[in-house]
């Protein structure tokens, strides 16, 4: 998958319908209008009809921003949408629904952030995880983030080559994180994420550049050529998220993984193209 062309281009034949809660946000509907037109997905709009400026889809009014957020989670627990986007609710209220142990979405798996990124520079789609939802996840929660990445790029058709980055690619006793990930990589050896390849610690050069390896002499199946990189902690992974969205001019776009359906978490500064990408993200999965 070597941009985000491609990764539309696979969302439009799913043929999906995403259900919006408290969908009057703008740049929200326009992101919804343009995926629509592209044939990625229609839509059912849950929130205030006198502030959703379209009616090209179907509409359920509900001023209530809780209860809107109930209705969008209880379509996708029905099997009436595939997804759940975000409009302009509070993150909090949305995954409170999501949630809910009797009416929402949740299984037993850990919620987990998998954003992707078209960066120029790279000659194909980067993705990484986690940098929004878990912040200092121990070793077994590190596994579960994993697992739904991993599981998520299979979805996708895609059998990943993981960078576990850190700052350096020895196992170093002070270093705790390189203990964490030579238990991961063991695990991997024994049967976890068979179809995947799963390499660490790695620092961010090696996982990217195949220049940087050589010169180094790391011998690695990955070097150079990752498709996800793992961030151990939440600091980490949101750095290198906006260092790539600001500094590096990628496209970018992300889904919350681990309920029965993606969850499209958009912030509301995020641009109508991040939306979209987020919609077709979450049609591939």
């Amino acid at each position: 998958m070597k941009n985000f062309d491609d990764l539309i281009k696979l969302a439009s034949s799913k043929k999906s319908k995403i259900a919006v809660a408290a969908a009057s946000c703008e740049n929200v509907l326009e992101a919804c209008l343009l995926a629509h037109e592209k044939g990625l997905a229609d839509f059912i709009l849950v929130g205030d009809k006198e502030k959703i400026t379209t009616d090209k889809f179907e509409i359920i009014d509900e001023k209530d921003m809780t209860k809107a957020s109930e209705i969008a989670v209880s379509l996708v627990k029905e099997g009436k949408a595939s997804a759940l986007m975000k409009g302009l609710v509070d993150t909090s209220i949305i995954l409170k629904a999501a949630l809910n142990k009797e009416t929402g979405i949740r299984t037993d798996k850990k919620l987990s952030h998998l954003a992707a990124f078209e960066v120029p520079s790279y000659h194909k789609l980067l993705f990484m995880t986690d940098a929004a939802i878990n912040i200092a996840p121990n070793l077994e929660e590190k596994k579960a983030i994993l697992q739904n990445a991993v599981e998520a790029l299979n979805a996708a058709g895609l059998s990943p080559k993981v960078a576990l980055l850190a700052a350096k690619e020895k196992i170093d006793p002070k270093m705790p994180i390189t203990l964490e990930y030579e238990e991961i990589v063991s695990s991997h050896k024994n049967g976890f994420l068979p179809k995947a390849t799963i390499e660490g610690p790695l620092a961010l050069d090696n996982a990217v550049s195949k220049e940087a390896c050589e010169i180094k002499g790391i011998k690695t199946e990955i070097g150079g050529d990752a498709d996800l990189l793992f961030a151990p902690n939440i600091e980490s992974g949101n750095i290198l998220y906006k260092s790539l969205a600001f500094l590096a001019n990628a496209k970018t776009g992300g889904v919350v993984l681990g309920a029965t359906r993606p969850i499209i978490l958009t912030s509301r500064a995020d641009s109508t193209e991040s939306k979209l990408l987020s919609i077709a993200l979450s049609l591939v999965f």
